[in-house]
């Protein structure tokens, strides 16, 4: 394979080839639970780079058809379902587009900005409200991921229940397919009838289809006032009536609506006591709303009073308050975007990205609930996630006092099998927004209809007939 790597290190430079040294921020996952090792790493600069680095496997594969090359694309590497790193046979490239993270273009009149896939979510958020715009996707690694890795999986986030997921984000895609040529798709129409959407079926494909280089996203006006407010509900099914009566009372202004388990709350103030969780411990959920408002911050008030007012009369508000500045409403934001870390302070545990109709949720959270408690007695469950559009991150941990890696090693199968099944009974998704990668592939056989599997295996085979793009995540073929 010496050869494939000089011909990639005359393409991209040879500072740009990574074979040697330590290379675990390319090779090992985010929560650091699979660790592969790759032919190479290669860091191309632009589209041109890497069409030319995939036309070079490609042939390589056609001429080497044991070699078991693949082409593993990556972004900021924080894929929750081992999506973007390489396997352990040593025969995968990892193809890292870190260095494409130019802004080509915003236009505001149209209200887009064309970007690159290694731009950092972050800085694309900050590059808007320069423009006093706003790119509303958020979500708790928008520092470290990038806009093509939020494509690849069709991320969700905090502002699903008023912007949609990432796909409802994008106008328009430039690709590189498995063959090596590039579609040029970067619209910015909002209307084009033109036959298939390709767009639609390079987003939420993990690279498994084509390499997205770039992207036309959508804008918005930048609210005049966002504020937060944090309230305790009895239950579930109190948190559910919110959600209705904040979308009557705040319509289009209700850009976030997160619901938080008191278990989940209690590891954060465990693990992290100088963020003070608002309001009692006792309380079985807490819920944190967002109301965008484009007329003022007065009125942004007054609408959040009036739901409040109006939820705690009817019962399913116990206690709730209003973020009087940017700080606090950050610092509220910031308990809910610690529970993940917190939960992993506390020890391994088995995470799940699922989503049923909201109007199922209370019944299915009581459900699994007490299918995990009869099959492993003592289990703790953190229950948190994007209650507005049906999204739960619905963790096990192991018992107290027992040993989290033994857990996780003796039961993992088990209580996937038990949460998965109780997904499906009610409906829902076994991934909502982190994607499949490797470590949902082989679930799908189970919770996916056959008729819609074959679709996606001939799609795979039509676009990359040589399994060269990421192969073994998304669908086996």
């Amino acid at each position: 394979m010496q050869t494939l790597l000089d011909e990639l290190r005359h393409i991209v430079g040879n500072a740009h080839v990574f074979t040697d040294g330590d290379l675990t921020a390319w090779e090992q996952d985010w929560r650091k639970r699979s660790h592969g090792k790759a032919l190479a790493v290669v860091r191309p600069a632009c589209t041109e780079e890497v069409a030319r680095v995939v036309k070079t496997c490609a042939d390589y594969v056609s001429a080497n058809p044991a070699s078991g090359v693949s082409i593993v694309p990556q972004g900021g590497n924080t894929s929750l379902a081992v999506g973007s790193t390489p396997d352990e046979s040593g025969r995968q490239i990892v193809l890292s587009l870190q260095r494409m993270n130019t802004v080509r273009g915003l236009d505001a009149d149209n209200l887009t900005m064309t970007v690159e896939a290694g731009c950092i979510l972050q800085n694309l958020q900050e590059r808007a409200e320069e423009a006093n715009l706003l790119f509303p996707l958020s979500l708790a690694a928008e520092g470290t991921c990038t806009i093509g890795g939020n494509l690849g999986t069709n991320a969700g986030g905090t502002q699903v229940v008023r912007y949609g997921n990432t796909r409802d984000l994008c106008l328009g895609l430039e690709v590189v397919t498995a063959q090596g040529e590039v579609w040029h798709g970067l619209s910015g129409l909002r209307k084009d009838n033109t036959g298939y959407d390709l767009r639609d079926l390079f987003i939420g494909s993990e690279g498994t289809l084509g390499i997205i280089t770039a992207a036309t996203l959508k804008l918005y006006p930048l609210p005049a006032a966002r504020l937060t407010a944090w309230a305790a509900v009895p239950s579930l099914e109190a948190a559910v009536t919110l959600l209705g009566l904040a979308h009557r009372h705040l319509g289009a202004g209700l850009t976030g609506f997160e619901a938080m388990g008191q278990f989940a709350l209690s590891l954060v103030a465990k693990h992290f006591a100088q963020l003070r969780v608002p309001l009692h411990l006792d309380a079985p959920f807490c819920v944190l709303l967002e109301n965008s408002d484009q007329e003022s911050e007065l009125h942004a008030h007054t609408q959040f009073e009036h739901l409040l007012e109006t939820a705690l009369d009817q019962g399913c508000v116990t206690d709730a308050v209003v973020s009087e500045t940017l700080a606090q409403a950050k610092q509220l934001w910031h308990v809910r975007e610690s529970i993940p870390l917190a939960q992993a302070l506390e020890g391994l545990n088995i995470k799940h990205d699922i989503s049923v109709p909201v109007s199922s949720i209370p019944d299915f959270v009581r459900a699994t609930d007490a299918l995990l408690q009869q099959a492993l007695p003592g289990v703790r469950l953190v229950n948190f996630g994007h209650l507005g559009d049906g999204n739960l991150h619905y963790n096990v941990q192991a018992p107290e006092g027992a040993d989290a890696a033994d857990f996780l090693r003796d039961h993992e199968a088990r209580v996937n099998t038990l949460v998965f099944d109780s997904v499906q009974a009610f409906g829902g998704s076994i991934s909502a927004e982190h994607g499949v990668g490797s470590l949902k592939v082989d679930h799908l056989a189970h919770y996916k209809s056959p008729v819609a599997l074959g679709l996606m295996r001939a799609i795979k085979r039509a676009l990359d007939p040589r399994n060269l793009m990421n192969p073994g995540r998304v669908v086996r073929v």
